[in-house]
């Protein structure tokens, strides 16, 4: 699996990171499988500065072949680049295997303040491609963080997997299901497995390193919940 962090790419009013990891994604998807793309939620704190909710984002391809990431790490610095928001301070990281000082990056800024110093030092200590790409660069920490904390399996929400996003309107438990949900759960993690679900804005959580949409019962149907 290949991971490739985003974070600090917008400004308020502009798109924000997820959308555009979402196009990124689509754009790389005629040469890789894309495994979904993964928001996380990072510290909320007066002390750091982020646009709105200080979210990252991760794109997760599965190679067909052998892949020169530097070749592939160029190729996203350009689709950046090209999209690149005045005011922003965007980030990227690129990497196959994620050291386990990476998702305990990953962990420490979702609860306490991490520096630059800290993700460029842990990058480079591993030979992980992390860049900043304008601005104040303050996005390698986040872009860092969100491959760290994807490759654990346990945290955040896809903002894309299979064709959820495509889906509206009351549907069956299995076309959610087919749609490319693995589990669908209440939040004392019983499994759903009949009933009609409000389908439009389902966003699963990321769970063993799986899509698992969590509901809850209102009035006649399954509405989905927004974990991570």
């Amino acid at each position: 699996m290949i991971y490739i962090g985003l974070d600090d790419t917008d400004v308020l009013g502009s798109r924000g990171t997820g959308r555009l990891a979402r196009a990124i994604a689509a754009g790389l998807s005629a040469e890789f499988t894309v495994r979904g793309v993964v928001r996380h939620q990072l510290l909320q704190d007066p002390r750091v500065p982020f646009t709105s909710h200080n979210s990252s984002a991760t794109i997760m391809l599965e190679e067909s072949g052998p892949t020169d990431l530097d070749a592939l790490f160029k190729e996203i610095k350009r689709m950046m680049l090209d999209d690149f928001i005045p005011g922003s301070d965007p980030g990227l990281c690129v990497v196959r295997d994620v050291p386990s000082a990476v998702a305990e990056h990953g962990w420490n800024a979702k609860k306490m303040l991490v520096t630059q110093n800290d993700a460029r030092g842990i990058a480079r200590s591993h030979g992980i491609a992390l860049e900043g790409l304008g601005g104040t660069e303050d996005g390698i920490i986040g872009a860092l963080a969100s491959v760290g904390l994807t490759s654990c399996g346990d945290d955040g929400r896809y903002l894309h997997i299979g064709r959820v996003r495509e889906l509206q309107g009351l549907l069956p438990v299995e076309e959610v299901l087919a749609a490319g949900v693995r589990e669908i759960r209440t939040l004392t993690e019983e499994r759903v497995t009949s009933g009609l679900v409000m389908s439009d804005k389902i966003r699963p959580a990321r769970k063993g390193g799986e899509p698992i949409a969590y509901v809850a019962w209102k009035d006649e149907y399954w509405m989905p919940l927004k974990l991570g």
